[in-house]
């Protein structure tokens, strides 16, 4: 019972040095900066109505990040977009994201889209926030071993609809 807790001028600074990203996260899965906005305002929200179930304040990144990451799937459940699709690829991860142009963009995006929930989650974890496997496990709270299978299948997947073609829509 003795561990520390986080108070809302800690989690304010925490939240501070971390806004970039959280944004990012939930603008990979809306495409929209309104949209994106809007989900990390209701994730802070969220954070700092159930800070007292933070046990340890050194898991903060983790704990907001799942709390971002279903912000965003409650939402685009809300707008009931669902894309199902089957292919997808990922080689183009490896350029730096400012050196992208707007047509790489919109393609990678559309190739996230096909993906579902989990492995979309993994993929942004770790290519747009270089989390380690070991980090992202424990964000899903999956074992490694799963984490990496899942994301080497979803980029199979990215590949496949890069190169068959992103550019045909």
């Amino acid at each position: 019972m003795g561990a520390a807790v986080m108070d809302k001028f800690r989690f304010a600074q925490e939240l501070q040095s971390r806004k970039e990203k959280y944004y990012r996260m939930a603008y990979s899965y809306v495409k929209n900066e309104q949209d994106a906005l809007d989900i990390v305002g209701e994730a802070v929200y969220k954070g700092l109505r159930t800070l007292g179930t933070l046990r340890q304040p050194d898991y903060f990144d983790t704990w907001m990040t799942r709390i971002v990451i279903n912000a965003a799937i409650d939402f685009t459940r809300r707008r009931s977009r669902v894309t199902l699709c089957e292919d997808g690829a990922l080689e183009i991860l490896a350029v730096p994201e400012e050196e992208l142009t707007p047509e790489d963009s919109m393609d990678l995006y559309q190739a996230l889209d096909i993906l579902s929930e989990r492995d979309r989650i993994c993929v942004t974890l770790r290519y747009f926030e270089e989390q380690s496997f070991v980090q992202i496990a424990r964000i899903l709270r999956e074992p490694e071993t799963t984490v990496k299978s899942r994301l080497y299948r979803a980029l199979g997947k990215m590949r496949g609809f890069l190169e068959k073609g992103a550019y045909e829509s």
